[in-house]
């Protein structure tokens, strides 16, 4: 078998002798009439047609050459018969013409002995040489890291991974759809910020070196951005945009994603409940077809009413721990137990920990209420004053979204911000930094607000793949 080294000089060679008779293989101008979408439809209608795409195969050869042909639209077969193709497209097709080629391939409708519905050619151009071969047709990329570097190959070559780009673009379509029929302005929000709200998480820090000041990149879809915008008026906002957290992977994680975040005037928790269950229905019948699903070895059907799940009295029922009672060592000592890892010694971190460990026996749809109040910053909280009025759609043992009702008593969020500001000095590195211009936009008055926040978590989740794999072009590492 020739190396890559030898098929690329071969092309090379094919390409210079189309240089030497005066003809690009690189033209600016293609001569298509026709997708191949369009073509296969009204088949029977269309007498001549010129159809442009690459050569994903070549069969045959000599007087009788099969070729498939692919624009994006669909694949049609094209043929080349000794009969009625000219010896000059022959010859021209037979020595020039390498699959992953771009072609104008102009003919008449013709069916095969089997049916098929094909392109009789009359005439081939070229309009791109490709230098190096695709992968096998059969196999595609096998090597993971590969795939993603190579990720237009992978996308090409992969009919199914195609169709769920489209679904994924078809899921933010609903998304936005359900929320504008709904009354929601869709707004655009800062990605650089002083100080990075919304979120508890690591940031992606640079310069801007015309204030010459350091900058954050944003952790969540513009949340205290958001919540401004309902002091200064607006009713219903949301936006969805690409959010960045300088943390570890996962199937579950990646550094650069893309969420929605809305927030309600008016509203709290509760409406909140009822609209993210109906959101979460829409797009799952819109975009798959069902509302069952079965992923990360939990099934679960969205089409039933979701069960609610006291943080605090699930953590109890699993691990026997009482988390607002039992000390930072009897925590320790239970996580020890339960062969857990985790980071960060405060009890904030050691809560949330605990509670990872309990989610993934949940497998939904439920939602998740009554967080302790020391995991929220941000919310309000509930009259027994150790709880806040979360909710966070736990399906397949993850939670898939979080919202609640927005934090608007301006005294007590300093208060809050204070004590993320003691965690942070403890070494706390995905404690919230302190906002003290949204608390002061907090004391000219906001009204009670619900928001919510989800991403292409979600979507992964539907299709049962990790996060990565349903990203067109997740980051990897530079060739070595």
């Amino acid at each position: 078998m020739a190396s890559i080294e030898e098929l690329r000089a071969e092309r090379v060679k094919k390409l210079e002798s189309l240089e030497a008779v005066g003809k690009s293989a690189y033209p600016s101008v293609s001569k298509k009439t026709h997708f191949v979408e369009d073509f296969l439809e009204a088949f029977d209608e269309i007498k001549e047609a010129t159809i442009a795409g690459r050569v994903m195969t070549i069969r045959g050869g000599g007087g009788l050459i099969f070729a498939d042909l692919f624009d994006g639209t669909g694949k049609v077969q094209i043929v080349l018969k000794g009969e009625d193709t000219s010896e000059t497209t022959m010859a021209f097709f037979s020595e020039k013409v390498d699959a992953g080629d771009f072609i104008d391939a102009t003919g008449t409708s013709f069916l095969t002995k089997n049916g098929q519905r094909s392109l009789l050619i009359k005439e081939v151009s070229m309009l791109t040489k490709s230098l190096l071969p695709l992968p096998d047709k059969f196999h595609g990329i096998a090597d993971e890291e590969l795939r993603m570097r190579e990720r237009y190959l992978d996308i090409l070559t992969n009919q199914e991974l195609r169709e769920m780009f489209v679904k994924k673009a078809k899921f933010w379509d609903v998304t936005r759809a359900f929320l504008k029929e709904r009354g929601f302005l869709e707004v655009e929000t800062p990605t650089l910020e002083i100080t990075t709200g919304g979120a508890e998480a690591r940031p992606f820090a640079t310069h801007h070196n015309d204030f010459d000041l350091d900058v954050f990149m944003r952790i969540s879809v513009g949340e205290l951005w958001q919540k401004r915008l309902m002091a200064a008026g607006f009713p219903k906002t949301f936006e969805i945009g690409r959010a960045y957290r300088n943390e570890g992977s996962s199937p579950d994680h990646v550094q650069e994603f893309t969420n929605c975040e809305f927030y309600m005037a008016y509203a709290n928790y509760e409406n909140g409940m009822e609209l993210v269950q109906e959101l979460y229905k829409t797009i799952a019948e819109e975009v798959f077809g069902t509302t069952t699903f079965t992923t990360r070895g939990h099934t679960f059907d969205l089409n039933v009413e979701w069960k609610r799940i006291d943080y605090a009295a699930e953590v109890k029922q699993q691990t026997g721990i009482d988390i607002f009672e039992d000390s930072e060592d009897t925590i320790k000592a239970k996580l020890a137990e339960l062969h857990v890892k985790y980071d960060g010694t405060n009890r904030e971190r050691l809560i949330d920990t605990l509670w990872k460990y309990c989610r993934k026996n949940i497998s939904g749809p439920a939602f998740l209420i009554n967080h302790p109040l020391l995991v929220a910053p941000l919310a309000k909280a509930n009259e027994d004053g150790k709880t806040a009025q979360i909710f966070q759609p736990i399906l397949a043992g993850s939670e898939i979204g979080k919202g609640y009702s927005e934090l608007n008593d301006p005294i007590d969020q300093r208060k809050r911000f204070e004590i993320q500001q003691e965690l942070i000095k403890g070494g706390d590195e995905e404690a919230m930094m302190a906002d003290y211009d949204f608390v002061e936009m907090l004391e000219h008055g906001m009204p009670p607000t619900c928001g919510f926040g989800f991403g292409e978590r979600f979507f992964a989740f539907l299709c049962d793949k990790p996060i990565r794999e349903v990203q067109m072009f997740p980051l990897v590492k530079p060739k070595k």
